[in-house]
């Protein structure tokens, strides 16, 4: 219903076919982006299986989206193993 009237409108105005585009582009990167913060090592869905996922973490695992200064293949654990 909703998408036939915006293709209705599309039809009729078409200079609103970009914002149309980029309207539903950044929806879907919003969406990707949220999918990939919930599938992060911080996140616990299950915690009778794995109550703390982020101490089976390896030293070396890149968990930010962008290290810019930080190499994370020379990194040595400091802390004890759980």
């Amino acid at each position: 219903m909703m998408f036939r009237t915006a293709v209705e409108h599309a039809k009729k105005h078409p200079g609103l076919i970009p914002q149309f585009f980029f309207i539903c582009l950044g929806m879907g990167g919003a969406s990707i982006f949220l999918i990939r913060l919930a599938r992060g090592p911080h996140v616990t869905w299950n915690k009778t299986s794995n109550p703390e996922p982020w101490n089976k973490l390896d030293p070396t695992y890149q968990y930010k989206f962008v290290a810019i200064t930080t190499d994370y293949k020379n990194l040595k654990k400091d802390g004890p193993e759980f």
